[in-house]
C-alpha cells in the first residue's frame, strides 16, 4: 500500500521527490481475503474515494491474483494534508483536489 499510495500521489505532483508529500497517514487498514504465496505476481490498484474532505481523504486499495482472478486483499488509508513548516493540517490544495475528484470512486462500486 505504502508503494501505490506513494507513487499515485507523487504522480499528482508531477515528482519523483518523496519530501515533497505533505500528507500525514492518520490511519491505515488492510483485510486479507485469501493466502498468497511468496511468488505470486498481484495487480495493485488505488484509488481516491468519494466524498473528499476538506483537509483529509481516503485512499482505496485493492490487490488481485490476476491468474486466479481473486481479489486477495483490500485496504484504505485516511490521509490528512498537512504543513510541516507550520505543524497543523492544510485544506486540500486546489489542484490536488481537482485531480483527486477526478480519479475518485465511489467506496462501495467495484468491489473496492
Amino acid at each position: 500500500m505504502e508503494t501505490l499510495r506513494s507513487e499515485y500521489y507523487l504522480r499528482l505532483f508531477h515528482s519523483t521527490d518523496p519530501s515533497q508529500l505533505d500528507i500525514i497517514i492518520a490511519e491505515a487498514r488492510c483485510r486479507y481475503f485469501a493466502p498468497v504465496s511468496y511468488d505470486t505476481d498481484l495487480l495493485g490498484e488505488v484509488a481516491p474515494a468519494s466524498p473528499l474532505g476538506r483537509t483529509s481523504f481516503a485512499l482505496l486499495y485493492r490487490f488481485t491474483d490476476e491468474a486466479h482472478h481473486l481479489v486477495t486483499a483490500r485496504g484504505h488509508t485516511a490521509i490528512v494534508t498537512y504543513d510541516y513548516a507550520t505543524g497543523s493540517k492544510k485544506p486540500i490544495p486546489g489542484p490536488m483536489r481537482a485531480s483527486l475528484q477526478r480519479d475518485a470512486i465511489d467506496p462501495r462500486s467495484e468491489g473496492w
